[in-house]
């Protein structure tokens, strides 16, 4: 990924972007030949919970985003657009819990979801799961949460959804978002043989399971499997799943086999300055993005965010550097600034973790031996532990 971000200061932003996320330029030409991507299907709605928190999941054959049009304050009406989806006809039927009934159709070139509410709740959260844990759709998850506080005192407990879509997370759990890089068609770096996205799945994995070890942290994964996630789906993810922090792990390449090290990365000035340019086509990244905020009032609170966001991605960025560099050599200037579209949402802390360069023999085997794996990323959760103890100590 090194020789990537020389190719920045050569290229416009856009194509630049594409190709930190692992896409060569013979990827970018064929994609660009091939048109815009297929749109995705409906293939089911399912509900789970009860009238005080809700959870509606809608399954579906490919990646999609939506974005929230009302959020059913004034009528109790939630509509959420989802850009790129296609319905055979009305899809409709009565809900479960805070929905009463609920709408598919079509609108706009894409599909509109109407959730009809039985009371006065607020959408918590929003984000797509990939394919993983026995489910072989793609799941766009909405989260209600009642706003009468009699419900709220007299609510029993979230159902578990019938489904592998796990029940929401209680936020008394730190939620991490692990993005094991690339995946499927996009296999990343690859070394004397072994290839990136199967390092980075191994590594993901590992530090998944220490981290739920200790009880204390809710994960959530970009994927689970060999499977290509889109850049702008895994910063969905993060956001929707309402992470506290989000770790994206790759390992390096370089032309000179002799280069190894570990090195992390958080966002650039420029990574940053492209998020407003981003927010102008969607509404992905930012909740200060709804319709109807004042446009400068918007910009305020997003470099309000950015700039809080960016100083807790440095300070775990230190951490994860000290306690790394304890297993595995780093980069003499190992912590470095990017402008990674998995870096971008304003308001969740994320790092890019380069665990070693796979084009180095050494590094290599390293990454790829289980044990030696395992060693740097208990490392990288122990340094998710000391950021977290660090911020109960301040507060």
């Amino acid at each position: 990924m090194r020789r990537v971000l020389i190719g920045l200061a050569r290229t416009g932003w856009l194509k630049a972007a594409l190709i930190v996320g692992g896409l060569t330029v013979a990827g970018v030409a064929l994609a660009m030949a091939q048109g815009p991507a297929p749109a995705a299907g409906v293939q089911k709605v399912r509900f789970g919970g009860d009238r005080a928190e809700t959870r509606v999941v809608i399954d579906l054959d490919r990646a999609a985003v939506g974005r929230l049009i009302a959020d059913g304050a004034l009528d109790q009406r939630i509509v959420i657009g989802l850009p790129n989806v296609t319905v055979s006809g009305d899809l409709q039927g009565a809900g479960q819990g805070l929905v009463k009934r609920w709408v598919i159709d079509e609108a706009g070139g894409g599909a509109r979801l109407r959730l009809d509410l039985s009371g006065r709740a607020e959408v918590r959260r929003r984000f797509l799961l990939p394919p993983g844990d026995g489910a072989t759709a793609y799941r766009y998850v909405i989260d209600l949460k009642a706003t009468d506080v009699a419900t709220h005192v007299a609510a029993p407990k979230l159902t578990r959804v019938s489904s592998p879509v796990k029940a929401a997370p209680l936020r008394l759990k730190k939620v991490i978002v692990i993005d094991a890089g690339h995946g499927g068609k996009d296999p990343g770096s690859l070394g004397a043989s072994v290839y990136e996205k199967d390092v980075t799945l191994a590594a993901a994995k590992a530090l998944k399971t220490r981290l739920e070890k200790s009880g204390r942290f809710q994960v959530v994964m970009t994927r689970e499997t060999d499977t290509f996630v889109p850049l702008e789906a895994r910063v969905q993810i993060a956001r929707r799943a309402d992470a506290d922090l989000f770790i994206s792990m790759h390992a390096d390449s370089g032309p000179d086999v002799s280069t190894r090290g570990a090195s992390v990365y958080t966002l650039s000035e420029k990574g940053a300055e492209r998020v407003a340019r981003v927010l102008e086509k969607d509404d992905w990244l930012m909740k200060a993005s709804l319709p109807g905020r004042d446009r400068a009032v918007s910009q305020i609170l997003l470099d309000l965010s950015q700039r809080a966001t960016k100083n807790r991605s440095a300070a775990f960025a230190q951490l994860l550097l000290e306690r790394v560099g304890e297993e595995t050599p780093l980069l003499r200037r190992s912590h470095r600034d990017g402008g990674f579209i998995v870096l971008l949402a304003p308001d969740v802390p994320a790092v890019l973790l380069e665990m070693g360069f796979i084009t180095n023999p050494e590094d290599e085997r390293l990454l790829s031996n289980a044990s030696s794996r395992n060693r740097v990323v208990n490392a990288v959760g122990d340094a998710i532990d000391a950021y977290f103890a660090a911020q109960v100590r301040k507060s």
